[in-house]
């Protein structure tokens, strides 16, 4: 599963997080099927390993499957072949078929079983037949257009609502109130819980203390984070900011939010329940 890669060699949230809980992300589609389908992506989509671009293609298919983040696959006219060597890998999906693999080669780089495909599919998945996909992680870059893209492929049906709000918010950690507005943005993401957007000057930024850490989110941007301090209590990375997000998302530019599974956070006087999400827990450092 996609971790970005983070330069100062710390885990941040997306790699504590680990392949089990993104997919439990993925998770909170309801399915009762496993539905499986693929839908023509005419963005121009460009996967990179040490500066080589190793796929290029205006006619990508974009896989969606229940329980799972989306993925793209390229007609093999458009992976530089060249550079892949066969492995002796191979896999089994009930729903797609065998997978053979291959791992890509540029230079002295080597990324292992990178590349996996179904070249005869099971019946009814013949629209992925021969087509390649790689593993996010395992390539340097991703970009559509000319765009970075982040973390995994974004998914057309996951929505990110960014709404100005003049509820009652404020947000407590142990018992010190942290931040308090009557003019927060709410975010409202698909299958995540809300979350309460604030301006700075509505926080007791003297009682958060900024750290290393930084996630990346496709739909959002670059977050960088704060632990809050209040006696001799500490909440590592528990509030965020995206002091420049991607454009898609500008309202929430250097608000600050709080996470709600670790924060007790009240709207309108009344205290929101903590919900149970990968982050109810405090991330490993």
């Amino acid at each position: 599963m996609d971790r970005p890669y983070n330069p100062k060699g710390r885990r941040d949230v997306t790699d504590a997080l680990e392949d089990r809980d993104l997919n439990a992300v993925a998770r909170n589609r309801p399915s009762s099927d496993h539905p499986i389908w693929t839908e023509p992506y005419p963005r121009r989509v460009r996967a990179v390993l040490d500066g080589v671009t190793v796929a290029d293609s205006t006619r990508a298919l974009l896989l969606l499957e229940a329980g799972h983040l989306p993925v793209y696959y390229f007609p093999p006219q458009d992976v530089r072949t060249g550079l892949l060597e066969p492995t002796g890998t191979s896999t089994h999906c009930p729903h797609k078929g065998d997978a053979s693999y291959w791992s890509v080669r540029v230079g002295d780089r080597v990324a292992a079983d990178a590349v996996w495909s179904y070249q005869d599919p099971l019946p009814g998945r013949t629209d992925i037949k021969g087509y390649m996909a790689f593993y996010w992680n395992r390539m340097d870059a991703w970009f559509e257009e000319d765009d970075e893209v982040f973390v995994h492929p974004r998914d057309p049906y996951h929505r990110v609502d960014v709404l100005s709000s003049s509820r009652h918010v404020k947000v407590i950690v142990a018992g010190q109130t942290l931040a308090e507005t009557h003019r927060p943005w709410l975010l409202f993401e698909t299958g995540l819980p809300t979350r309460y957007y604030l301006p700075r000057a509505d926080v007791r930024m003297d009682l958060l203390v900024p750290t290393d850490s930084q996630t990346q989110c496709p739909y959002k941007g670059t977050a960088r984070y704060w632990s809050a301090r209040v006696g001799d209590t500490v909440e590592d990375d528990i509030a965020w900011s995206y002091p420049f997000p991607i454009p898609e998302c500008p309202r929430i530019a250097n608000l600050v939010a709080f996470y709600n599974e670790r924060a007790d956070i009240w709207v309108d006087g009344e205290l929101q329940p903590k919900p149970d999400t990968p982050w109810s827990r405090p991330r490993a450092q």
